[in-house]
């Protein structure tokens, strides 16, 4: 079976497929069991429910953390002064980036990188909406309310459709992935060089090879977003501690943010100059 290669879900193994997370045969914690192992019979576990990761956890988390970042970028987009846009958006890019390498290194999670990075890629994304709302007045609305009925239909279509995570599927949106962000890293080297590939464009005078490159972004946000609920499911099914719930929220929110870039890019090619 083929781990989540999310980095955010990838360092804690409760979230695993394979992984079975409980109390020992003593009822002690931090035990993994392989899948399909069953308790003696007559065996009652002593870990309060309390302690596990749920569904509700995770929802919780994922308001608190998404709740943060749209304060933050609200009051970003509207408060800004225009001279300091690009270095902000600069210095919030490299500092959110860093944030999440670091929460996703870490075996436990610490709530308050997750508040933090919340926080920054805020501010980030508070430039980035003003920037575009700049260029092309009223893109950011539609943009913000795609994103999260993206993330909803998806959620029913896997919930409903029961949908499944195969490992040949999470093969493929992984090496897609890669694929991409190396083409991204590429472009970026490059575009400081003065090299224009004609990859990430925006507005309506971008090409075809740009506008090929967001639909296949936004593509792989949302399978991507299909592996973080797959991956969430088997944390709760795992039983893993609740504290895991930010990890799982912070890698919802991880990819929320991909999608919402990506989706202000495609919009921006059907904009007016």
């Amino acid at each position: 079976m083929i781990q989540s290669k999310n980095p955010v879900f990838q360092k804690a193994e409760v979230f695993q497929p394979h992984q079975q997370y409980g109390p020992d045969g003593n009822g002690a914690q931090g035990y993994f069991q392989p899948a399909g192992y069953q308790q003696p019979a007559g065996y009652q576990p002593t870990v309060p429910a309390t302690q596990v990761m749920t569904i509700d956890d995770v929802l919780a988390k994922s308001a608190v953390t998404m709740g943060v970042l749209i304060g933050v970028a609200a009051i970003t987009m509207n408060f800004l002064p225009l001279g300091l846009l690009w270095p902000v958006t600069a210095v919030t890019g490299l500092v959110a980036f860093g944030t999440v390498l670091l929460v996703s290194i870490r075996k436990a999670v610490n709530p308050a990188f997750v508040l933090i990075y919340a926080a920054v890629e805020g501010v980030f994304i508070g430039a980035i909406s003003q920037a575009f709302e700049l260029l092309y007045p009223g893109i950011v609305l539609p943009a913000v309310f795609g994103t999260f009925v993206t993330a909803g239909v998806t959620l029913a279509g896997y919930h409903f459709l029961r949908i499944r995570v195969t490992g040949r599927l999470r093969k493929m949106v992984v090496i897609g992935t890669i694929s991409l962000a190396g083409v991204y890293l590429i472009n970026f080297i490059l575009s400081i060089f003065g090299v224009h590939t004609g990859i990430i464009e925006v507005g309506p005078g971008a090409g075809m090879l740009s506008i090929l490159f967001s639909a296949l972004g936004v593509g792989l946000a949302v399978f991507n977003l299909l592996l973080d609920f797959d991956s969430v499911e088997s944390g709760v099914r795992n039983q893993a501690p609740a504290n895991e719930s930010w990890r799982a929220a912070f890698g919802l929110v991880v990819t929320m943010v991909w999608l919402y870039t990506e989706l202000l890019r495609i919009l921006s090619y059907f904009q007016r100059n």
